[in-house]
């Protein structure tokens, strides 16, 4: 599936779901709703993907975790706060950089709507699709798909 037709699918998705359930859940209840809507419409979707860094020769197999890795090169953050906080488009920027992928969505369920939430981060160090210099996805168990 191509870079835009991914992301258009994962914002419909997105505000079918905040339409649906409106703001003041859990983030987690977003994650799953999210992720589940996502494979129905027949994407791959990792929750909770553990991310693997190397800095300066030290090994941390579990740096980070991405709440949803979409096809394996979108990366979908999602937050449930009242307000847009300009450290989470930088947090999503930098797990893009660090994984070496194109595009990310900040997708924030607890404002009033969801356009007021969502935004659209491109990694503009990328270096080639599925290029991943510093940083790999952890395999999971089939369980946290």
């Amino acid at each position: 599936m191509q870079l835009d037709t991914t992301t258009g699918v994962i914002l419909e998705v997105a505000i079918e779901v905040h339409r649906e359930l409106g703001p003041g859940l859990l983030e987690s209840v977003y994650e799953v709703v999210v992720a589940h809507h996502l494979t129905a419409r027949g994407l791959r979707v990792r929750r909770q993907q553990p991310v693997r860094m190397t800095y300066a020769g030290i090994v941390l197999p579990d740096a980070f975790r991405v709440d949803l890795l979409v096809e394996d090169h979108v990366v979908v953050e999602l937050k449930a706060m009242p307000r847009q906080d300009p450290v989470f488009e930088r947090q999503l920027l930098t797990y893009l950089r660090l994984m070496g992928l194109p595009v990310g969505l900040l997708l924030n369920f607890g404002c009033p709507t969801l356009m007021a939430g969502m935004k659209r981060v491109v990694n503009n160090a990328h270096t080639g699709f599925g290029s991943r210099p510093h940083s790999t996805p952890t395999t999971r168990s089939p369980d946290h798909t």
